[in-house]
């Protein structure tokens, strides 16, 4: 992936969050995510074909007791299916932390080293925030539900969240364009 796609990316993802605050439907959706079944599908059902996707391509110098990575996948993908019957609560929320754990990979390696752009740290920032908290609410996904709770309390503080994300998105999209 190139350092501008990698840049580009997290700041429309940024972008289009901080312009979802705005929606005014912003709170029952938000609210809603965490325990939606239709969400836990799409996003810990992508979040699992991706790392199985990811398993496929490993080595034979990273598995240690095997010689292909099918076991490992077999494994996994029982856990991924067991995991939708015996642990469905707060699933959507450990499915959009395990898409950031495995989408931070490409985009800090297309940053990695390229110390004639200080502008790559806007990205670079912002992807690492991303995975504390993609690691905190992987241990602790009901702390998201909180957090709504927290944030749609007062109708100011979706706009002011929602304007420094837009805010932050925009600007590290432009500086996408910089390179």
């Amino acid at each position: 992936m190139s350092l501008f796609l990698a840049t580009l990316i997290p700041g429309l993802l940024l972008a289009v969050l901080g312009g979802f605050l705005f929606w005014p439907g912003a709170a029952p959706a938000a609210k809603a995510l965490p325990r939606s079944q239709a969400a836990a599908w799409a996003l810990f059902g992508l979040g699992a074909l991706w790392f199985l996707w990811r398993l496929s391509r490993t080595g034979e110098a990273d598995l240690i007791f095997f010689q292909t990575p099918a076991p490992v996948m077999i494994g996994f993908g029982a856990l991924a299916v067991l995991s939708f019957i015996y642990t469905p609560d707060f699933l959507a929320v450990r499915g959009v932390s395990v898409l950031i754990l495995l989408g931070a990979e490409p985009l800090l390696r297309a940053a990695y080293m390229k110390w004639d752009h200080p502008q790559r740290l806007l990205m670079v920032t912002a992807v690492y925030v991303g995975l504390a908290a993609a690691l905190y609410l992987a241990a602790y996904p009901f702390r998201l539900r909180d957090f709504f709770d927290w944030l749609f309390r007062s109708p100011g503080r979706p706009k002011l969240i929602g304007a420094l994300l837009l805010g932050y998105g925009l600007a590290t999209s432009a500086a996408a364009f910089t390179y």
